[in-house]
């Protein structure tokens, strides 16, 4: 059973939605060139994220694992707070 965890999508991004009930909006940032140009962009993918004891705050940054699907968007869990937003 561990080795099966251990081939699940992990990514690290920031809360930027918590108005859901025990539901997040993580957006991850990535860096991709421009096929043509070759300038690097910057993108950002949301994932809902599934937050049991509704506990991030919007610009936290939080630790997400690929799960089974929760509802008909989500389908990741997040696993830990990296790094508590600033006040």
């Amino acid at each position: 059973m561990s080795a099966e965890r251990n081939r699940r999508k992990a990514r690290v991004g920031t809360v930027l939605s918590n108005k859901m009930d025990k539901t997040v909006v993580v957006g991850v940032e990535r860096l991709v060139r421009h096929p043509l140009y070759g300038k690097t962009l910057r993108q950002t993918t949301r994932f809902k994220a599934h937050d049991a004891d509704n506990s991030c705050q919007v610009g936290d940054k939080v630790r997400i694992v690929e799960t089974r699907p929760l509802s008909k968007e989500k389908r990741w869990r997040v696993v830990e707070i990296v790094e508590r937003a600033k006040v």
